[in-house]
């Protein structure tokens, strides 16, 4: 009789935790049957400079998405470490996360929402990546483009 290997995602942790869903989005609704609903999901912004003062290159932006994570149990029982640690198009690594919080795990199909505004600070146009990890297990890569656009006014 051959032996059946466990059926994994590639990083995730043997037994668990399992990421369900990472991603960005505009809105967090908190429906009365405690359904969440989770609207308009986000991965690319675009800027827009206009007139003949706006800048050759993107100026430093903020913008504050809502962040939507959904990790279930498996295995994992306790308290975890979850944080999103971000990389610039450039290639750099921010040194401090940009989240860090505490997860707790009842186990099995039992997971956490975890649901909020997170500012970003965009200083470069290109890919970010925000990296989510588990303690210290990386669980996903979220993608998020941003685009600079400089509009010019035709005269004449």
């Amino acid at each position: 009789m051959a032996e059946q290997q466990e059926s994994r995602p590639q990083g995730a942790p043997a037994g668990g935790p399992y990421l369900q869903m990472a991603f960005f989005c505009e809105k967090v609704l908190h429906e009365a049957d405690g359904v969440v609903s989770l609207i308009r999901q986000v991965d690319r912004l675009t800027i827009t400079g206009s007139g003949p003062s706006a800048p050759a290159k993107m100026p430093t932006t903020t913008y504050t998405p809502f962040l939507a994570i959904t990790i279930k149990s498996g295995a994992a029982r306790g308290s975890h470490e979850v944080k999103i640690v971000r990389e610039r198009p450039s290639g750099i690594r921010d040194t401090a996360p940009l989240l860090t919080m505490t997860a707790f795990f009842e186990g099995e199909e039992r997971g956490v929402g975890l649901y909020g505004p997170i500012a970003m600070t965009l200083e470069e146009e290109g890919l970010y990546w925000f990296d989510l990890y588990v303690d210290e297990t990386l669980m996903t890569r979220i993608p998020f483009r941003v685009i600079y656009q400089r509009a010019m006014a035709q005269t004449g």
